[in-house]
């Protein structure tokens, strides 16, 4: 059985990594692989990448929508944890584990299915990153009209505070990556105060001799028996409430392969794995303490308000507790859009180096940082943030341009959402590959037993085809658009996304080939 060394240079006192068994490799490795390990700092430790997993995951402004189900928010963040989360930490961390290198799901998907299809993937895991972006910033307007309503009330004001702040990311993204993991560790701090005063916010307001609010009270047991409804109905696994909410609580929990692409960075083997432990935990305990606060205190009074979270602890612990909260959370969606964009930005730079997209897109700065990719991934970010809230508004009247913004952010959001999670499946459909391609080498470099990794499997890929369903069928906003225009509009841009991708792909794959045949 041929043998071979991890694929990364070991630091200065750090013992050589165990040799493993050669993983399947039918297409062959990329040169990517090879170049990272040699030129970019080997600064991407446990913690570091553990900070990035969970701000890159969890956002504690998804509770308030989440919340729409009252008490059945938690049966879906169980079943969300157990059908999809968990498979696909699980999946991931055996993946990473064959393949510790630079770009993850794009390396990953080149070794099962070659070029073509490694290119496809990789641009429907980047393309959310870009409107991701604008979500995180978006955050921060909706934060400090909630502080002060008489602020940027205009979209194009709206727009402007965005631009301003994905600049400001863009700057951040390009320094040296030791820092930015320091200051995300700092960050990871800030959101967990915020997650623990929200908490205590339920904790006192029962002990105080409050009751919880009464949507909570009233739909706790039929919610703990699965037959619930907001709107007094029987539960319907095929309702509008319960598919639109769960492609809600998938897409909550996607992103879980992305501080992977920073594989080529890590400081040992054992990251793979312990970032994946801790950072799952720390979400799923963000998400269930955050949602338990909300709904004891302000029930599905503030359902989709983003702001609910200072209101929530402004109610129970008293207005200066509530301004705190607001800070923190000001402070923690100043820092996502660069965290986006860094851990982003190392797709495009392995595309450059496997001469997939131009090379100098994979140029370094004097801080090894991929500064090209970056740059442009933070123009394309504001290209769309000025379309979406500048362009876009100034084309309608005044009256309809809240509503228009409200329309397009929310469907372009979703489109973002049905494209991610494409590539997201194909965290199960590479494990089938490799072991379909090598069983008996794929059973060698096995972390988990094959029985849980088969559940995984089939758990992850049926969650991703429901939510794609929900999230195409049902739309997020039914009082401005239908259900019957909904589908057509966002399945069209998502389409459009798609053929993009398709087409990228082959123009991609016939580069690399060139360039392959010019060096023979």
């Amino acid at each position: 059985m041929a043998t071979k060394q991890s694929a990364w240079i070991p630091t200065q006192g750090q013992a050589e990594p165990p040799q493993v068994a050669e993983p399947p490799d039918e297409y062959g490795t990329l040169a990517s692989e090879e170049y990272t390990v040699q030129t970019m700092p080997k600064v991407a430790n446990a913690s570091g990448l553990a900070a990035t997993f969970v701000l890159i995951i969890f956002f504690i402004t998804n509770v308030p929508s989440a919340v729409g189900a009252s008490a059945g928010t938690f049966t879906f963040w169980i079943v969300g944890a157990i059908t999809f989360f968990i498979p696909c930490v699980i999946a991931t961390a055996q993946l990473g584990h064959m393949f510790p290198h630079e770009g993850s799901l794009y390396n990953w998907t080149h070794r099962a299915f070659g070029g073509y299809m490694s290119f496809f993937v990789a641009f429907c895991a980047w393309f959310p990153c870009v409107l991701l972006m604008i979500v995180a910033a978006d955050v921060i307007v909706g934060y400090l009209q909630g502080l002060n309503p008489n602020w940027l009330v205009q979209p194009w004001q709206q727009g402007l505070a965005l631009i301003a702040v994905i600049a400001f990311s863009g700057v951040l993204a390009v320094q040296r990556t030791a820092m930015i993991l320091k200051l995300v560790k700092v960050i990871l701090v800030f959101a967990f105060i915020a997650v623990f005063l929200v908490g205590l916010s339920g904790v006192v307001w029962l002990l105080s001799g409050h009751h919880a609010d009464k949507t909570f009270v009233m739909n706790t047991p039929a919610a703990l028996g699965f037959a619930w409804n907001p709107s007094g109905h029987a539960w319907n696994p095929t309702g509008y409430y319960t598919l639109a909410l769960f492609a809600f609580i998938t897409q909550a929990f996607l992103g879980i392969e992305v501080p992977l692409n920073m594989g080529g960075e890590m400081t040992s083997h054992k990251v793979v794995t312990r970032h994946l432990l801790w950072g799952a935990l720390l979400v799923l305990v963000g998400y269930f303490v955050t949602s338990f606060g909300v709904l004891v205190v302000t029930g599905t009074t503030q359902n989709g308000v983003t702001f609910a979270l200072v209101l929530t602890v402004q109610k129970a612990l008293g207005p200066i507790a509530g301004y705190i909260v607001a800070i923190l959370v000001l402070c923690n969606f100043v820092v996502t859009p660069a965290i986006y964009s860094y851990a982003y930005a190392r797709l495009l730079l392995v595309g450059g180096i496997d001469q997939r997209l131009p090379m100098r897109v994979a140029k370094l700065n004097k801080n090894r940082v991929p500064a090209t990719a970056i740059i442009f991934q933070t123009f394309v970010a504001i290209a769309f943030a000025a379309a979406l809230f500048i362009l876009v508004p100034s084309l309608t009247t005044t009256a309809n341009a809240v509503t228009l913004n409200t329309i397009v952010y929310n469907v372009v959001i979703s489109a973002s959402t049905l494209v991610w999670a494409i590539s997201t499946a194909f965290l199960f459909i590479d494990l089938v590959k490799f072991y379909v391609q090598d069983r008996k080498i794929f059973r060698k470099l096995l972390i988990f037993p094959m029985p849980v990794l088969w559940i995984s499997i089939v758990l992850g890929t049926a969650s991703c085809v429901v939510s794609i369903i929900g999230a195409l069928l049902y739309s997020l906003i039914p009082n401005l658009l239908d259900n019957s225009k909904w589908w057509y509009i966002v399945g069209g841009i998502t389409l459009a996304c798609i053929i993009i991708a398709v087409i990228g792909s082959m123009f991609a794959n016939s580069e690399a080939s060139w360039q392959t045949f010019k060096e023979n």
